[in-house]
């Protein structure tokens, strides 16, 4: 189902505001990794698997076409397996090149970046995103505590 999203529509970003609804995307045969991963989740729940909206980042480049950018796919719960990334928009598993950075049952409620702006309309708007992978040191041996340390307790009987 995955691949066929990605086969059978049209990608084609845009810019408006919110997610078209699925019956939208199947009417005009295209939409936004939004719209697709919307597509995808209401799918996936119509067949019974619970799913959710995921929103981030691609650092796909070239490759895939999206570069790094912001983007949304699902998660699909697969009994036994937990947890699944699927980018209908590539019909491709996620992988390390999805940065997620909110998850929601509704697309409205996981929006990458969000705010407001106060002031005069003459003001310059603008907006920059820098996506960066660092590779973090692994994680030093842990070694667990007690929180309590135990003690030996000498009592006299009188």
């Amino acid at each position: 189902m995955n691949a066929a999203v990605n086969r059978t529509f049209r990608y084609q970003a845009r810019d408006a505001h919110g997610v078209q609804s699925p019956a939208v995307t199947l009417q005009k045969n295209s939409g936004s990794c939004r719209d697709f991963a919307t597509l995808f989740i209401e799918a996936c729940r119509c067949l019974g698997l619970a799913a959710r909206f995921v929103s981030g980042y691609t650092l796909g480049g070239a490759a895939t076409g999206l570069g790094a950018s912001t983007h949304a796919w699902a998660e699909v719960y697969l009994p036994g397996g937990g947890w699944k990334g699927f980018d209908p928009t590539l019909g491709l598993l996620t992988t390390t090149q999805h940065v997620p950075v909110a998850v929601s049952r509704h697309s409205e409620h996981a929006m990458p970046v969000t705010g407001s702006f106060v002031g005069p309309g003459s003001a310059f708007w603008g907006i920059e995103v820098d996506v960066r992978v660092e590779e973090i040191s692994p994680a030093r041996q842990f070694t667990p505590r007690p929180i309590l340390q135990q003690t030996q307790s000498i009592y006299e009987v009188a």
